[in-house]
C-alpha cells in the first residue's frame, strides 16, 4: 500500500517518505533477476513521463551509474543516480547525484511472502527544495509518484506473472520506433538476447547495421537467430499523401522485407519464426462488418500496401520458417501515434468525435501488442495473419468521449468530416474515418487473455490515471 510521510519546518514541507509494497506471484530470485535485466529501466517508465535515458549502466550493483533527461513542465532536467547497499535476491538501491531534488534514496526491496510469492517495495526517501518553491511542489511531487509506481507495479506484476518460456534471440528490425522501443525492453526483461537492424553504423553488439535499397545486411558469418520481428516502415500517419510519399510507405515496406528475407537466406540456420509488420487496414473501411483474419481485403491505398507488405512476407514461408503477419490496429500510448496527436487537443478543451462519430475503431494497448506477440512467437501453432486489436472495438464517437472522461476535459467539439478532408486528403477516408470492426478471433482462440479489453482500462493504465 502507498504511503507519504514527512515533516515540515515553518510549515514547509521539506522531507518526505513514499512507500508502496505489490505481491508478485513469482519467487524473490526471478523478480530481482528482472530487475537486472537491461531493458527494465525503460519498460518501467511510464509512457506519458517524457524521458530521455542518456547513459545506462550495466546492472544496479554499487557504484553503478545512470544519467537521463527528464521534462518538468516545460523545462528539461538531468538526473544522475548512483546504485548502492546492492544485496542479491534482496535488495538495491539508488541515489541522485545531481537533479531537481535536494535529497533523493529510493530502496527496491524484495521479500518471500511465505505462500509461493514475494513482495517488492519500493520506498523513497526525498527532500524538496527549500523555501515556497518546495512547499508548492510537495502536493504535485506526491501525485506524481502515486501515479507512477501505481504504473510501475501494474507493469512488474503482469510481466513477472506470465507463464514462463525458453527465451532466445530476437532480431527486430524498426526498433527505434514506438512500438519497437518498447519490443526491445520488454523482451529483454523477459529474458531474451534483442539485435536491433539500425541503419546508421552499429555503435553496440547487440546492433546490425543494414541498408534495405542496397539489399545489405552487416551480419557477421556466424549469425544465428531464434526469431525475428520485422517492424520497419515509413510512418503513414506523417504528411499528406502525396504520390511520392505513397510510394516511399509502399517501398519501405516491401523493399525491407525482400532485404531481409533474402539475407536470411545466407545464415548458416534459418530463423525458426518470421514475425512481420501488418495493418488492419488491410481490411479498408466496411462500416459496421465485424471483420476477422479470414474476412477479404478492402480497398484502397493501405489496402493495397498491406497486400504487397505481407506477401513479401511470405516469401520467408516458403524458406521453411513459420510467418506470422501481425495486423495491428491504433496502438494506445501517449508516446506515440494517434493517441499522442489527440492529447493536446482533448487537454485543452477542444477534443471530441470526428466526422459523425459512428465509425468504428480499433485499438489495442501496447501492453496487450508486446504480450500478444510474445504469444504468436513462442506458440508454435499460430501462423498468417492475426489481428492485434482488443476485443472490444467502440464507435468513434465513444473513444472520444472516454478519452474525454478519463483525462477530465470535454469531449463534445465534433471535427466535421469535411475539415479533417481539407487537413489531411486522401488519408482523411482511409486512415483517419476509416470504419474497422475487428475482432481478435485468432488471438483468443489460441487462448491469448487481454490485459486491458476495455478501452476505458487501457487509457487510465498509460495515462496515469487510475480510478
Amino acid at each position: 500500500m502507498p504511503g507519504p510521510s514527512g515533516g515540515q519546518i515553518g510549515g514547509i514541507p521539506v522531507s518526505k517518505v513514499y512507500k508502496r509494497s505489490v505481491r508478485i506471484a513469482c519467487s524473490v530470485a526471478d523478480a530481482f533477476a528482472w530487475h537486472e535485466r537491461p531493458g527494465a529501466l525503460e519498460r518501467l517508465t511510464p509512457p506519458w513521463e517524457h524521458v530521455e535515458l542518456l547513459k545506462s549502466s550495466n546492472g544496479v550493483t554499487d557504484g553503478e551509474r545512470v544519467v537521463l533527461r527528464s521534462k518538468v513542465g516545460p523545462s528539461w532536467i538531468t538526473w544522475e543516480v548512483e546504485h548502492f547497499d546492492y544485496a542479491s535476491g534482496q535488495q538495491f538501491c539508488d541515489r541522485q547525484i545531481s537533479g531537481p531534488f535536494a535529497h533523493w534514496e529510493h530502496f527496491h526491496r524484495f521479500a518471500d511472502d511465505g505462500d509461493g510469492g514475494c513482495v517488492l517495495t519500493d520506498e523513497i526517501h526525498y527532500t524538496l527544495p527549500g523555501g515556497a518553491v518546495g512547499a508548492m511542489a510537495a502536493t504535485q511531487v506526491e501525485r506524481r509518484l502515486e501515479q507512477m509506481f501505481t504504473y510501475r507495479h501494474a507493469v512488474t506484476k503482469a510481466d513477472l506473472e506470465l507463464a514462463p518460456v525458453v527465451a532466445g534471440r530476437l532480431l527486430v528490425s524498426g526498433a527505434s520506433g514506438l512500438i519497437g522501443r518498447s519490443v526491445v525492453a520488454f523482451m529483454q526483461t523477459q529474458g531474451w538476447r534483442v539485435d536491433r537492424l539500425v541503419r546508421r553504423t552499429a555503435k553496440a553488439d547487440n546492433e546490425i547495421q543494414w541498408d534495405p535499397r542496397k539489399e545489405m545486411v552487416d551480419w557477421s558469418d556466424d549469425y544465428e537467430c531464434d526469431a525475428v520481428l520485422h517492424l520497419a516502415g515509413a510512418n503513414v500517419a506523417e504528411g499528406r499523401w502525396t504520390k511520392n510519399r505513397q510510394a516511399e510507405i509502399l517501398q519501405s515496406r516491401t523493399e525491407s522485407t525482400r532485404t531481409l528475407v533474402k539475407q536470411l537466406q545466407n545464415l548458416r540456420s534459418l530463423p525458426g519464426v518470421f514475425l512481420s509488420g501488418s495493418a488492419i487496414g488491410i481490411y479498408g473501411s466496411r462500416g459496421d462488418e465485424e471483420l476477422s483474419e479470414t474476412s477479404d481485403r478492402g480497398k484502397g491505398f493501405l489496402a493495397d500496401v498491406c497486400r504487397d507488405w505481407e506477401a513479401a512476407a511470405d516469401a520467408a514461408e516458403s524458406l521453411g520458417m513459420r510467418v506470422v503477419k501481425l495486423r495491428t490496429g491504433i496502438v494506445m500510448s501517449p508516446a506515440g501515434g494517434a493517441l499522442a496527436k489527440l492529447l493536446p487537443i482533448f487537454k485543452g478543451g477542444m477534443g471530441g468525435p470526428l466526422g459523425d462519430g459512428q465509425f468504428w475503431q480499433s485499438w489495442i494497448s501496447m501492453d496487450d501488442w508486446l504480450r500478444a506477440m510474445r504469444h504468436v512467437l513462442v506458440t508454435g501453432s499460430i501462423s498468417g495473419p492475426v489481428n492485434f486489436v482488443a476485443p472490444a472495438a467502440v464507435r468513434q464517437r465513444e473513444f472520444a468521449q472516454t478519452l474525454g472522461n478519463v483525462i477530465g476535459r470535454p469531449s463534445f467539439v465534433p471535427t466535421p468530416a469535411l475539415a479533417v478532408r481539407a487537413m489531411f486528403g486522401r488519408m482523411a477516408d482511409e486512415a483517419l474515418l476509416a470504419s474497422a470492426r475487428v475482432r481478435p478471433d485468432a488471438l483468443q482462440d489460441a487462448g491469448f487473455e487481454f490485459l486491458h479489453p476495455s478501452l476505458e482500462n487501457a487509457l487510465r493504465h498509460v495515462l496515469g490515471r487510475p480510478l
